[in-house]
């Protein structure tokens, strides 16, 4: 999918793979890698084929690989953890700072010299 961009350039939009071209993709560059003189050609021409970013291809692959755990990196499941670690976290920041807000109000509130 394109689209011109405000200044004229093509830009590509990106798009949402589902789970069986993902291992698709990664099983046919892993299958013909031995075919290219690099694992790059290989990612290139596979990319090419289906009609997909070779980056893309590429960090799936990389991602792939921390997922069998032949890369170090943070898998899928941790990342899925930790960003909803990070919302939970904000979500109590904000709760904190309410109940501070309302502790100095009634604490104001209740104090007999204000009155």
């Amino acid at each position: 999918m394109m689209h011109t961009s405000m200044i004229g350039k093509v830009a590509s939009m990106p798009r949402k793979y589902d789970k069986e071209t993902k291992a698709k993709a990664i099983r046919l560059v892993a299958d013909h890698a031995d075919d290219y003189g690099s694992e790059y050609e290989a990612i290139r021409a596979v990319s090419a084929r289906l009609g997909m970013n070779s980056e893309t291809l590429r960090k799936w692959i990389r991602q792939a690989e921390v997922e069998a755990g032949e890369r170090d990196g943070v898998s899928t499941s941790t990342q899925r953890e930790i960003r909803e670690l990070k919302r939970k976290n904000a979500e109590l920041e904000r709760t904190v700072e309410i109940l501070k807000a309302a502790t100095d109000f009634f604490v104001r509130a209740s104090d007999p010299q204000r009155r």
